[in-house]
């Protein structure tokens, strides 16, 4: 069966062709990095007049890299949200357009929940060893742990009550004018840095408490520069990049293993941007006892793919899978609502 994935929900155009949940046929993923990095972060309004731009010729992109064309394709999947209203709501009438056009099921995919399918995208282990798992996406917008009975459940464990990990990144990457995206650049960074050098906060230190923060992280970040006014060698900025990093990257290898103390798993699912951080990777496989999958570098951040693999088992839980628009509330939602 074949899906094709759009996205759009915030600064990555992207589309994808996805055969039977797991193998990629096409991605193409266009970026508004330069675009929004004078404004050193995303501009919504600009965002959604870039969609516009180049959605079009992304999804023939897509079709063309994998050799078929709309007629070839079974159903549409398309993120509904969350993500910058604008943003989605160009996606969506683009996708909705096809299926009214074409005929073919539309199915709206959370995004969130899509990124834990971008770990699974070439993955050769069978689905019934994977589950019942945990999962962790970790993004510039989300930090959640879910518990996973299915390939399709959700259940939300964990969620930041302030800061996302990777916006924390971001903002304290601003802070010392390490440019836009901070994730990158602070990890970069932190491998020529000593983590010791710098005394960071341990934030939800308390192990039952299936919560993140990093807000107490980031100000005592900013106080850092405030005492020493913003002056730090090139040593001393290495160094207080491997300290943060160390902390906000712990905090999520702790509440990690909080959650499969209180959830058993047969597996762990690492996804979102955040995944791609190589320190981060390190610190799982040396402290989780199963079996952790993470995405392919590509998979990490924002692409179409994972949305067609999540639509594909989406599709195919239906009651009525070949209803186009019926069966689904089809507001797009600028914030996880669960």
């Amino acid at each position: 069966m074949l899906v094709l994935g759009i996205e759009s929900s915030c600064d990555e155009t992207a589309a994808a062709v996805v055969e039977d949940g797991r193998k990629v046929l096409s991605s193409q993923v266009f970026s508004q990095i330069e675009t929004h990095k004078v404004f050193g972060g995303v501009v919504p309004e600009i965002a959604a007049r870039e969609h516009l731009k180049v959605i079009q010729p992304m999804v023939q992109a897509a079709l063309d890299e994998a050799s078929c064309t709309l007629e070839d394709i079974d159903a549409i999947a398309v993120t509904q949200g969350p993500g910058l209203v604008g943003a989605l709501l160009v996606g969506i009438t683009y996708a909705k357009g096809l299926a009214l056009g074409t005929g073919k099921p539309l199915i709206p995919v959370n995004h969130v929940h899509a990124h834990i399918h971008g770990a699974l995208l070439g993955l050769d282990a069978p689905l019934e060893s994977l589950f019942p798992g945990l999962a962790l996406v970790v993004s510039g917008g989300h930090t959640n742990i879910y518990y996973m009975a299915n390939p399709t459940d959700f259940e939300l464990l964990a969620q930041t009550i302030d800061d996302a990990c990777g916006e924390s990144f971001d903002k304290v990457a601003k802070l010392f004018g390490l440019g836009y995206p901070g994730g990158p650049r602070i990890e970069a960074l932190a491998k020529q840095g000593n983590p010791n050098h710098f005394q960071m906060p341990r934030m939800v230190e308390e192990k039952k408490r299936l919560l993140f923060s990093y807000s107490g992280l980031k100000t005592h970040m900013v106080n850092l520069r405030h005492r020493n006014k913003g002056v730090f060698t090139d040593e001393e900025t290495a160094d207080l990049c491997a300290a943060f990093q160390e902390e906000a990257l712990g905090q999520l290898v702790r509440k990690l293993e909080s959650a499969l103390a209180l959830k058993p798993a047969s597996s762990i699912l690492v996804a979102g941007g955040v995944a791609a951080n190589q320190r981060f990777r390190a610190m799982v496989d040396e402290a989780i006892n199963v079996p952790v999958y993470f995405p392919h570098l590509r998979y990490c951040s924002d692409n179409a793919a994972m949305i067609a693999a999540l639509g594909y088992h989406q599709f195919n839980t239906q009651t009525h899978p070949q209803s186009v628009f019926s069966d689904y509330d089809w507001d797009a939602f600028s914030r996880y609502h669960r």
